[in-house]
């Protein structure tokens, strides 16, 4: 049975080995990598994906944090390119394990990062693009990042949207600390969910038409929230006193929630059914790409992937639409063979 992991993450060898002298690696969520070997050594995720058979695949990014937090321009730039040539290697020798990879970007020299995803596309065989959320607490949509989208948009490649927030983002005004994780649990589905409205209102999506994104995590918080998305953002302004937004859905091509019904999402939600079953109503099945997040579960690779697999085999879809999240929307997504 066939299986495209779309969203899951690995640190070729080169890259790994780098960042073990860089501080980033050692803080925050860097510091969790250090205690997962599927992350980073080859043999230990060979014999993970062992566990689901001969058809199971993946499509492999970077794990946290952003390469762009892990030092200067120069020092992402040099990240960038370690990793983006040890995938193409990861690529060429295990085909049969590993159907392609998304480029990491030194997000902080965004000039050099269209470069480098030209060079990934053109010459590395890149699949996808991966981006965060922020930049340094840079919006997506902020002008010196357009030339990342021009060049993902000028191959046709996807890019793969990936949620970033640390706990120095406090959930109250009265406090500098987010507490007990909550930056993470309810912040990251925030984060991505942010990231895809400055997207959409910022016109970025009609500037770019069919420019394709993927919202990590089963496009975080919008299936759930689609009343709001959909009737609420039609009277965008409403709410608003302190400034005139009425320009904003005049110069928008179409209603908000047919933008947000653009981005593709994936079965990345942990084992969640409800989850699975709200972004499947909200995407369809056109729309949703299997992945695992693996190697993050508490058994340290399988345990997502497992989860996730069983979570499908519980809805109850016919054969043509499990085929279309296990395999063949990747297959489409991403433009592979």
């Amino acid at each position: 049975m066939q299986y495209i992991d779309a969203f899951n993450h690995f640190f070729p060898k080169a890259v790994w080995d780098r960042i073990q002298n860089l501080s980033g690696a050692g803080e925050g969520i860097g510091k969790r990598m250090q205690g997962i070997p599927c992350i980073y050594d080859l043999d230990t995720r060979l014999k993970v994906m062992d566990e689901f058979g001969p058809g199971y695949r993946q499509v492999l990014s970077l794990g946290m944090p952003p390469l762009d937090e892990m030092g200067d321009a120069a020092t992402a730039t040099e990240l960038a390119r370690l990793a983006n040539d040890g995938y193409a290697e990861l690529i060429a020798a295990h085909p049969d394990r590993f159907a392609g990879f998304v480029a990491g970007l030194a997000m902080n020299d965004p000039e050099g990062a269209a470069k480098e995803a030209e060079r990934a596309f053109s010459e590395l065989g890149a699949v996808g693009l991966q981006i965060h959320t922020n930049v340094g607490g840079l919006p997506l949509d902020d002008p010196r990042f357009d030339a990342i989208f021009a060049t993902a948009h000028k191959y046709d490649k996807p890019i793969l949207i990936h949620p970033s927030r640390k706990n120095d983002m406090p959930d109250y005004k009265s406090e500098d600390r987010s507490k007990y994780e909550i930056w993470w649990t309810f912040g990251w589905p925030y984060e991505t969910s942010a990231a895809m409205a400055r997207l959409v209102f910022s016109g970025l999506m009609d500037k770019y038409s069919g420019i394709k994104f993927l919202a990590h995590h089963m496009g975080a918080m919008v299936p759930f929230f689609e009343g709001r998305v959909g009737p609420g953002w039609d009277q965008l302004g409403k709410r608003t006193s302190d400034e005139d937004l009425s320009p904003v859905l005049k110069r928008l091509k179409r209603r908000p929630l047919d933008y947000f019904k653009d981005f593709y999402a994936d079965t990345a939600v942990f084992g969640s059914r409800p989850a699975t079953e709200c972004g499947l109503a909200f995407y369809g099945v056109e729309k949703i790409l299997f992945a695992s997040d693996s190697p993050f579960d508490p058994e340290r690779g399988p345990g997502y992937i497992r989860s996730t697999i069983a979570v499908l085999n519980e809805l109850g879809l016919g054969e043509s639409d499990m085929e279309k999240i296990r395999y063949r929307n990747a297959q489409a997504f991403f433009g592979l063979e």
